[in-house]
């Protein structure tokens, strides 16, 4: 059904390694903790629409000095993190689970939902010739909350589709981007930042895009995340940000 739902819409248009115990945004310097790979430092990221800078030098966090985080979660100090905030309801676990040559397609379940601060990380690479991969975020219900796909040859242009799918019907589609960084034959590595209100999109180190939820899109019925068409997979984790 989902490899069908892809279709349509192209057709339309173990543990985590040990943390400091300072978790701050992957590769981060001390300083504010932004969000990575946008232009200007203008406000702290806490899930809005800010505009940080460039920070992700490693796939792991780093911790950062006592200056490092600022004040929008609580806990962090000279004396070191508290308990990191849990999503709402059942608290999940802060454990990642790294997987390898992992098969394509590939089916992550949510249980807790898209919750605030979920961090979902998927390394992998694009397979030479590759015409196009997707990541759907899938509810409950069977809709699609968030379609990610890019494509390599779309009447000679590389596009990256986004869209929401409610009841069998599609929405109006994102395409406007101003780069596009996946490379046929090359590695890359997603992550994707769900908070209350949208997805934030990082590739390799920079900040790529948000996609705000549409309408009816209750980010706690998103069930499952599904991976599929021409990449392999290396790694597909999934975190809690403090």
């Amino acid at each position: 059904m989902i490899e069908e739902l892809g279709d349509a819409v192209d057709n339309q248009g173990g543990p985590w390694p040990e943390q400091p115990k300072h978790p701050a945004w992957p590769g981060q310097p001390s300083g504010n903790s932004l969000w990575p790979g946008e232009n200007k430092p203008q406000t702290i990221w806490q899930g809005g629409g800010g505009n940080p800078d460039p920070a992700w030098n490693s796939p792991t966090p780093r911790p950062s000095g006592p200056g490092g985080w600022s004040n929008p979660y609580p806990g962090p100090g000279p004396g070191g993190w508290s308990n990191p905030s849990p999503g709402p309801g059942p608290a999940p676990p802060r454990n990642v689970f790294p997987q390898q040559n992992l098969t394509v397609p590939h089916h992550l379940n949510l249980p807790h939902g898209a919750y605030d601060k979920l961090l979902i990380t998927i390394a992998g690479t694009v397979k030479p010739g590759a015409d196009k991969f997707t990541l759907d975020f899938l509810t409950s219900s069977g809709d699609l909350a968030f379609h990610f796909n890019p494509r390599f040859n779309e009447q000679g242009k590389k596009v990256i589709v986004r869209n929401t799918l409610i009841g069998q019907k599609w929405g109006k589609e994102e395409r406007e981007l101003s780069r596009f960084p996946f490379v046929q034959g090359q590695s890359f590595e997603i992550k994707i930042l769900c908070t209350n209100t949208e997805f934030k999109v990082a590739v390799n180190n920079s900040h790529l895009l948000e996609y705000r939820y549409r309408r009816d899109i209750n980010p706690r019925n998103i069930t499952k995340l599904s991976i599929y068409n021409d990449i392999t997979l290396s790694k597909v984790t999934t975190e809690t940000m403090p």
